[in-house]
């Protein structure tokens, strides 16, 4: 394995405000070095890392080379954006803090992310690129953003420091996909083709989603036990994932059969409803045509000629009385007790009438209505039927009053 100590030069000027890296110029390179970080430290336990800023007021270390993978990240929260990038200090920074390393066994090695024009000239460069050949310092350029000459810049610097392609450059067009997802591949990532990175790159490409050929984004050849616990995890899920479809299949199976039970029992109600609703409607019809009837019966009684209902009723009585012989008898003598007062009250009248009286006897052969006699006896008879007019209706009062 590759014993290297790494810095890695960072691009924090206004350039990286843009937003043509998702979601941002600034975190894109982030993202990316995080990776770079996790790379390097894993493919060796004795590797360090060390990361300075080349924008803003001038050029900062932040954290020199360690293996402390913590440290390294921790650094790169609460960056300030701004200024313009100056990538020949940042460069002769990282070069001064890797000769300063604490193991003089590792090799060297600067890792520049250039996301903003390089004001610098190219013979500059080409001078800087061949003082780091001479100090054994490889060179990996990580080129995004704009491209106003700076390509031809930087491939001149990298043909300067080259040796034995130990030194890379990547161009990364803007678009959907992020920088550490397009580095994944690149030799900065798998080394040299030592094998010394190889571990690094899988796990970088486990962490960037398993963009790599390889299932879960692990290479089992190198890993059999991840990439075991991963399938038997993802075996897992997917069960899981099966039993929970199926219990849900089941309940909304058991929904529709409760439902089309509730919907055939309201039927059986509505039903039951209706067929009590039509007997009780047929019971108010039956009422109504007696009730009609009996009416109709009423006003032909209340029609009928008045002249009929005598008959009518002694018709009843006779019946009544042909059933019940002391009936019979007490009507018979009613009748003459009826008879009886109608007729003296007849007589009553008839005397009450002077002319009337008066014409009669005239009539008679041989009486003389204006004899004293005569007078007396007709007076008496009127005083005798008065008084028993008066008899008569004393006794219909004393009734009335029982």
């Amino acid at each position: 394995m590759v014993l290297e100590a790494t810095m890695i030069c960072i691009d924090n000027s206004e350039w990286m405000r843009n937003g043509d890296y998702a979601p941002s110029r600034f975190q894109a390179q982030a993202d990316a070095v995080n990776l770079i970080c996790g790379a390097k430290t894993q493919s060796n336990p004795e590797n360090t890392v060390g990361i300075l800023t080349m924008a803003g007021k001038g050029v900062r270390v932040l954290v020199t080379p360690t293996s402390d993978l913590g440290k390294i990240l921790a650094c790169m929260h609460g960056l300030e954006i701004g200024g313009e990038m100056n990538l020949a200090a940042g460069i002769q920074v990282a070069q001064l803090a890797l000769k300063h390393r604490q193991n003089k066994k590792q090799q060297q090695r600067i890792i520049v992310f250039a996301g903003s024009p390089v004001k610098h000239d190219k013979k500059l460069l080409e001078m800087i690129g061949r003082k780091l050949k001479k100090n054994s310092v490889a060179l990996d350029i990580v080129n995004f953003g704009e491209d106003d000459g700076k390509t031809e810049k930087l491939e001149a610097l990298l043909a300067a420091v080259n040796n034995n392609d130990t030194s890379h450059i990547v161009h990364i067009p803007s678009g959907p996909s992020a920088l550490s997802d397009v580095l994944i591949s690149t030799p900065i990532f798998t080394g040299d083709g030592e094998g010394g990175s190889g571990f690094a790159a899988a796990a970088a490409a486990a962490a960037a989603g398993g963009v790599s050929g390889f299932e879960f984004g692990v290479d089992p050849n190198l890993d059999p036990e991840l990439a075991l616990a991963l399938r038997v995890s993802m075996e897992e899920e997917r069960a899981r994932q099966e039993a929970a479809a199926k219990k849900a299949a089941e309940e909304a199976a058991k929904q529709e059969k409760g439902g089309e039970q509730q919907s055939s029992s309201q039927d059986a109600t509505m039903t039951e409803q209706t067929s009590a609703a039509t007997s009780e409607a047929d019971k108010k019809n039956d009422l109504t045509d007696e009730e009609n009837a009996l009416l109709q019966q009423a006003l032909a009684m209340s029609m009928d000629d008045p002249s009929s209902s005598p008959e009518l009723r002694d018709t009843d009585m006779s019946d009544a009385a042909a059933d019940d012989p002391e009936l019979a008898l007490a009507l018979q003598l009613s009748v003459q007790d009826s008879t009886k007062d109608s007729s003296q009250e007849d007589v009553s009248k008839l005397l009450s009438d002077q002319s009337f009286v008066s014409s009669i006897l005239s009539s008679l052969p041989g009486v003389d209505p204006s004899d004293p006699s005569v007078k007396e006896l007709l007076a008496s008879m009127q005083s005798q039927s008065e008084s028993q007019q008066k008899q008569n209706e004393d006794k219909t009062s004393k009734e009335e009053e029982k």
